[in-house]
């Protein structure tokens, strides 16, 4: 790792049974490339943590052996944004925020990145670049939390949901449509709000509406689990020996990361309460499940066929493009439950790929689909570079659509180290470009910045004065 010009940690920070951080990952990794960090090499941190992880795990340690940060070797943290499965918000068409330890720490990290991003807009410092990170993913905790509360008003009053919200949206100014869902899952959503509640009790600072919200979105699968028992028991099957199928159980379409996915929480529930649970799920082959279902110790495997079984409930959780869902329209299909309410049977059998409803309930019966759920706004950022599928072309770490635990990437060098795993290593390959102004501040030491091959030479922003500066 010593022979890399830029070391980007990108490593998991999940939370524990507790809710509380779990930094085992990502403190392993920092403490590694900190004894390895050599003068002239930049290091950038990703990895979503609690405000001050980069001082703490990184220019802290450095200082202490004796490294002058900003001087000798150049930190930075630029929190990843990543929407896995997502064509629309790819990272090369995503703004990144850097916060750097000082002025040519943030320079060589805008110049490194530059090729990575749509623009890059540089912070005052990392602290801001940390809590931003914190306060996106929050902000959509929290509105997740109020859609689902605002879609079981809605219900309650004999309302479909989604139609209210399209005209909510037709307001310009002050609204964004969130959508109700099964819960919150990924990397992310579920795990990032927590280490600002952790962080905030530290200093006695209380967040009710946030540790509300988080409270709300941790039992949504629950309530989804009511609701399909609910909806055998109106059918007066008995819970014991229904046969339930869970459309999909990857957290969210075209990805096949279960990782925090409500649906597996939902076949706990469900075969908790004597249900012969299934799942039909193409890019998920399998699932470990908490008790003993299936056949294997708690391992459920997805049902290709699932029109040649009969089922007393589907329940529609995560509707991936490739799904075929035709067989839901015969008059003698099964009744579905829809936790989405997204329509996506109704979308089906119209053929406009509009967003129709289900019904106040988000129940469908036989009702005619030949096409996919729409992305979620439930969904959010896997927040976690993938090690597999990770390509290097132009200078662009693009993940695949399958999040998995990155390691550590050392770009433009040779070794790379994680916590975890030390899967995750790239080399950008190409000419190195000098960060603007690094080596003559340096005096003379190596280049601590990168460009790969064909680098797209984005602008970089600073957000105090709004100027360009060429990347």
């Amino acid at each position: 790792m010593g022979a890399a010009d830029a070391v980007v940690i990108c490593v998991p920070t999940p939370v524990d049974a507790r809710r509380e951080p779990d930094l085992a990952a990502l403190s392993a990794a920092c403490a590694s490339v900190v004894e390895h960090a050599v003068p002239g090499q930049l290091i950038v941190l990703t990895s979503t943590s609690y405000v001050g992880t980069m001082r703490d795990l990184l220019v802290e340690p450095l200082r202490a052996r004796g490294l002058a940060v900003d001087e000798d070797v150049y930190v930075a943290f630029a929190p990843e944004r990543i929407d896995p499965g997502n064509e629309r918000h790819t990272p090369e068409r995503t703004p990144r925020l850097v916060g750097g330890a000082g002025p040519h720490s943030t320079r060589a990290a805008a110049a490194l990145l530059a090729p990575t991003a749509s623009v890059v807009r540089t912070v005052a410092d990392p602290e801001t670049a940390e809590m931003a990170k914190l306060w996106e993913n929050t902000f959509r905790a929290v509105n997740i939390a109020l859609a689902n509360e605002l879609s079981d008003a809605c219900q309650a009053l004999g309302l479909a949901p989604v139609p209210v919200i399209e005209a909510a949206a037709t307001k310009p100014y002050g609204f964004m449509p969130f959508y109700p869902g099964p819960g919150v899952g990924g990397h992310c959503i579920p795990c990032d709000p927590h280490y600002l509640l952790w962080q905030l009790g530290k200093v006695r600072q209380q967040a009710p509406v946030v540790a509300t919200a988080l409270a709300a979105n941790t039992g949504r699968p629950a309530r989804i689990t009511e609701r399909a028992l609910e909806r055998l028991a109106r059918a007066a099957v008995p819970a014991r020996g229904a046969r339930v199928l869970v459309i999909g159980v990857a957290y969210k379409e075209g990805v096949a990361d279960v990782r925090e996915s409500p649906a597996l929480e939902i076949l706990d529930g469900l075969a908790a309460a004597g249900a012969d649970v299934a799942y039909c799920d193409p890019l998920v082959p399998s699932v470990r499940v908490g008790i003993g279902v299936g056949d294997g110790a708690g391992t459920l495997h997805h049902v290709p066929d699932p029109h040649t079984r009969p089922w007393d409930l589907v329940v529609l959780h995560t509707v991936h493009p490739a799904h075929d869902l035709t067989w839901l329209c015969a008059t003698d299909a099964p009744p579905v439950l829809d936790t989405r309410q997204r329509g996506a049977l109704d979308r089906a059998g119209s053929g406009t790929g509009g967003l129709a409803t289900t019904g106040a309930e988000g129940e469908a019966g036989s009702m005619a689909t030949t096409g996919s759920l729409a992305v979620s706004d439930t969904e959010r950022e896997a927040g976690v570079v993938a090690a597999s599928g990770i390509a290097a072309a132009a200078g662009s770490l693009v993940a695949s659509g399958v999040e998995r635990e990155a390691g550590v990437v050392a770009a433009s060098g040779v070794a790379a180290v994680s916590g975890v795993a030390a899967a995750g290593t790239m080399a950008a390959s190409g000419t190195k470009r000098e960060a603007a102004g690094l080596t003559a501040e340096t005096g003379g030491k190596r280049e601590a910045g990168l460009a790969a091959a064909g680098a797209k030479g984005e602008a970089v922003v600073t957000a105090e004065t709004g100027a360009e500066v060429a990347a």
